[in-house]
């Protein structure tokens, strides 16, 4: 079976799993990294938690003008649309997309997912250190989900029936 999957990150505004302001995804066809997405999200009323912008150095100033989710999810749903997903933490990640998928009203897909935490058992940073992997910007979706990508593609080699 071919390695298809799509590693996904979000980071949020506050400590609400609605308040996205930030979505990364990896795309991986036939064990390739094929592109990496990153979309600044207008989290509801713009609204920050210091202690948020403190971890991800987004400001509101930032997504101000940037679309709403779900503006973003009709470009990216098309891509996630039965795809396996992977991601670093994967129920942070799939309760903060379930519920800004209810916050807005739209419907939410039983997505599969895995999770590179569950597998290595370490810290993103921790797993990339292990895996020699290069993480150049901790907390920006984008470099996220690529690292998740690289790490999910590392235990692939290690254990093929992953997938």
């Amino acid at each position: 079976m071919p390695n298809n999957f799509i590693a996904l990150d979000v980071e949020t505004a506050q400590g609400k799993r609605w308040s996205i302001c930030q979505i990364g995804l990896t795309i991986v066809e036939n064990g390739t990294i094929k592109e990496t997405i990153t979309m600044l999200v207008q989290p509801p009323n713009n609204e920050y938690f210091g202690m948020n912008i403190s971890i991800h150095g987004i400001q509101p100033s930032q997504t101000a003008h940037e679309p709403f989710f779900p503006e973003i999810w009709n470009k990216i749903y098309p891509l996630l649309e039965n795809k396996k997903l992977v991601a670093h933490n994967a129920s942070f990640d799939k309760s903060c997309l379930n519920q800004t998928l209810k916050f807005y009203n739209l419907d939410v897909p039983d997505f599969d997912f895995d999770c590179t935490y569950k597998r290595t058992k370490k810290k993103l940073n921790l797993a990339c250190q292990q895996y020699n992997i290069p993480l150049e910007n901790h907390h920006d979706a984008g470099f996220d989900a690529e690292a998740c990508a690289k790490i999910y593609l590392k235990l692939l080699e290690e254990n093929e029936n992953l997938l």
